[in-house]
């Protein structure tokens, strides 16, 4: 009967260390999945930083020929 016993505890021990394994394993590839999407963030928020500043130089350039615009207008004001 002992014996039997010691069968039932040795599988439950075995499956618990099969299981610890698969979850060791899974743990590995969540951090590789984690690692993987914190570079893609930080990709992404460089880009965005770019477009940002990409913007910011277009919004300038804009504001550049809106007041050359108003300037020769001005002009054109003033020969009339």
């Amino acid at each position: 009967m002992s014996f039997e016993v010691f069968e039932m505890l040795e599988a439950k021990v075995q499956q618990a260390i099969d299981t610890i394994a698969l979850l060791q394993m899974e743990i590995d590839e969540l951090k590789d999945k984690n690692s993987s999407l914190a570079q893609e963030v930080e990709a992404a928020k460089s880009g965005s930083e770019s477009l940002v500043r990409e913007n910011e130089q277009l919004k300038q350039e804009q504001q550049a020929w809106q007041e050359r615009l108003r300037v020769l207008l001005g002009r054109m004001e003033e020969v009339k």
